[in-house]
């Protein structure tokens, strides 16, 4: 018993330490007229990581906190926290198996970009119409569903990439549509509390699809087979160990690390539509003019750029890319019309974390919950109990957030109201 007290021992002392690092921290930045945005999250590392000695350096020095710091600490507290796991129990695959360690961080990586790409498209709507879509986890559903009643249903052996394309035109039109009679009038000054209609009219809308597709479709799940095999591959051939080899199903990596198809697919593809709607917001004069609208909506309108327009391009976009995540998806799991709610709930969580209206926030936050979830779920022993543990630990990353670092780890706080820029 030694050993599991030792353990909830050093949680408790990082966890006190942390809470009056960032208490005092933050008035020590305040009384000295410095910026205290990032003191709560500086003095809570530094508590949780040295104590005593982290806080009382800060508190003499108040030195402007940077990146570098609060990753340093950041890393010093994971430290701390994985020799307090290893002590506790030493034969857990999570400290003891290296090649389990490994396989869990690619597979956490590659399932936080997609949580970061479906993540991008909430920001996006933010970013440019000041609402907050609470539809968004119902058009990653429909994409889904979109994927396998074209491909399967409604066209049996259409090809998947044809399914996808569908998929994406047809919830572009949906959002477009929803945007232009629902939204329109918040930017018209007939509805007195704006931001209150957005969140009821969204979350209208998500009812109105989960609804109407359960209805049309019933409860039972679906599920796409794999929309492209691997080559059968070993590299090199004849060496000793192998470092590359895919079969139809899974790519495995210096004989550690494995990786499933669909998840793989779906990753590169996010990635490369990323770049593409990079390319879109800062190479094209759509994208400028989108981006115009974020920062200031009468300054856009005087410069020739149609404010209304843009709105309904950014929610078409953003619900297409959402479903664009949900098509990718349906390989990889059954697909009901309530799977949306779940990745929705992490969304939110990503873009809190990232930073409202920040786009590199959004992926980078999808990433870090990405890893969080597969070490959760890797450091628990029992499947069924890991598995109902995801959703607690993006919580957990939400809660955090918001007492440390309110403004997301690269937002910052706007005056007057106003919402992210891009």
């Amino acid at each position: 018993m030694e050993t599991p007290i030792f353990f909830w021992g050093v949680v408790l002392w990082m966890t006190l330490w942390g809470i009056a690092g960032s208490l005092l921290l933050h008035r020590r930045y305040v009384a000295r007229d410095m910026d205290p945005s990032n003191a709560t999250l500086a003095g809570a590392l530094a508590g949780a990581a040295l104590g005593p000695l982290g806080i009382g350096a800060l508190w003499a020095r108040t030195p402007k906190i940077s990146g570098y710091l609060t990753g340093a600490l950041a890393l010093i507290c994971l430290a701390l926290l994985a020799l307090g796991f290893r002590l506790a129990d030493p034969a857990n695959s999570c400290v003891a198996n290296g090649a389990f360690v490994a396989s869990q961080i690619s597979n956490g990586i590659i399932i936080g970009v997609i949580y970061g790409f479906m993540a991008l498209g909430l920001t996006l709507i933010f970013s440019i119409l000041g609402v907050v879509s609470f539809a968004h986890g119902e058009f990653y559903m429909v994409g889904g569903m979109l994927v396998y009643y074209i491909t399967k249903v409604w066209f049996p052996d259409m090809p998947p990439l044809i399914g996808i394309l569908g998929a994406c035109g047809i919830t572009f039109l949906l959002g477009a549509a929803f945007e232009r009679l629902m939204l329109t009038p918040m930017y018209s000054g007939k509805i007195d509390r704006p931001v209150e209609y957005g969140i009821l009219v969204t979350f209208g809308l998500a009812f109105t699809l989960q609804y109407l597709v359960q209805a049309l479709h019933g409860a039972s799940p679906v599920k796409m087979p794999r929309y492209i095999d691997f080559p059968t591959i070993t590299w090199p051939a004849e060496a000793d160990p192998v470092w590359i080899k895919a079969s139809r199903g899974n790519l495995e990596l210096f004989e550690t690390i494995s990786i499933s198809n669909p998840r793989f697919v779906a990753a590169v593809t996010c990635v490369l539509v990323l770049f593409a709607l990079l390319f879109l917001l800062y190479r094209t004069w759509t994208g400028r003019a989108m981006r115009a609208v974020s920062q200031d909506r009468e300054a856009a309108a005087i410069a020739g750029i149609n404010p209304d327009r843009m709105n309904m391009l950014a929610f078409a976009l953003g619900g297409m890319i959402a479903a664009l995540a949900g098509a990718l998806l349906v390989q990889a799991f059954s697909w009901l019309p309530q799977v949306g709610a779940i990745p929705a709930l992490r969304s939110f969580v990503i873009v809190v974390l990232g930073g409202l209206g920040s786009l590199p926030g959004a992926f980078v936050g999808g990433i870090i919950v990405g890893l969080v979830e597969a070490a959760g779920t890797g450091c628990i022993p029992d499947p069924q109990k890991a598995a109902s543990y995801i959703p607690a630990y993006g919580m957990v990353v939400l809660t955090l957030t918001l007492l440390l670092r309110p403004t997301g780890l690269f937002g910052r706080r706007f005056a007057g109201g106003a919402h992210g820029k891009l």
